[in-house]
């Protein structure tokens, strides 16, 4: 999953300390790297759906896919809504409301997306992740194949889809 450049010099998703103390669990940050292309993450249904590709509008978790995890290991690497401050942080558990995200089309030509949660859009006050409302904050991303980062997948068909797997299931 890949921010789209908005003219600042954002780049990947990482997970980071969003305070001084205690610093875990992690916030969900963009990098300050330009060439840094953020950790992987793969989707997985809430609920038991039979299917191994992701559509939009449907209830999902997401996960960072990393196995270097220095820091915070006795967090799950699922993200989730912190409902204290509305960040976007790792710690998620698997079926619960605040970690269940959607993937909606922002525009359908340009293969672009946004996350949304049902406590609101997922945007950014850079580089912090959080829940917000303001249609400025909104993040929006494209998908890009996990082993192959210099190329954004711009494919639509379902089949297509279902050929790359881009975040298999884990």
């Amino acid at each position: 999953m890949a921010p789209i450049p908005t003219g600042r010099p954002w780049s990947g998703l990482v997970p980071a300390a969003t305070k001084i103390l205690p610093s875990c669990s992690l916030g969900i940050t963009q990098t300050h790297l330009p060439n840094q292309r953020g950790i992987p993450v793969s989707f997985r249904y809430t609920e038991t759906i039979d299917r191994d590709y992701v559509t939009t509008d449907t209830s999902i978790n997401i996960e960072f896919m990393s196995d270097i995890w220095p820091v915070c290991s006795e967090f799950s690497k699922l993200w989730a809504v912190d409902d204290s401050s509305s960040a976007i942080i790792i710690g998620g558990k698997h079926k619960s409301p605040n970690s269940a995200f959607k993937i909606q089309n922002v525009t359908v030509e340009e293969h672009t997306y946004k996350l949304t949660t049902s406590y609101g859009t997922v945007g950014t006050t850079p580089p912090q992740l959080l829940v917000t409302n303001d249609e400025s904050k909104t993040l929006v991303v494209q998908f890009v194949k996990a082993d192959d980062a210099t190329k954004a997948t711009t494919t639509t068909s379902r089949v297509e889809k279902l050929g790359l797997r881009m975040f298999p299931f884990y």
